[in-house]
């Protein structure tokens, strides 16, 4: 069994047992249960159930895993001749979430 949901705007396919990385939520720690409640497809052998646009009562938990960081990325910008150039980086900090049950 498998489940899109969708977590502040980014949607996921999901199973049992997958390591899902979410955007930061400082208030979790290690060993919190999270329940996703905006599922938006379930997927069975042969059986589809889609929402419109979302599926009444389906819900999705997992545990909290911990916390981690994405690879870094450089933004450079340059323009040439004009002595314009501004190098800044970022690091998304994600929370990783254990998926334990798809409820639907």
């Amino acid at each position: 069994m498998y489940a899109i949901i969708s977590d502040r705007n980014q949607q996921t396919t999901v199973r049992v047992g997958d390591l899902v990385a979410c955007d930061l939520n400082q208030d979790l720690a290690a060993g919190d249960t999270v329940t996703f409640d905006s599922v938006l497809l379930l997927g069975d052998e042969g059986e589809t159930k889609i929402g419109t646009p979302l599926i009444e009562g389906a819900k999705v938990t997992g545990e909290v895993v911990g916390q981690s960081k994405g690879p870094k990325l450089v933004v450079f910008r340059f323009k040439r001749r004009k002595n314009v150039r501004v190098k800044k980086g970022h690091r998304q900090k994600y929370t990783n979430v254990r998926i334990t049950a798809i409820d639907g």
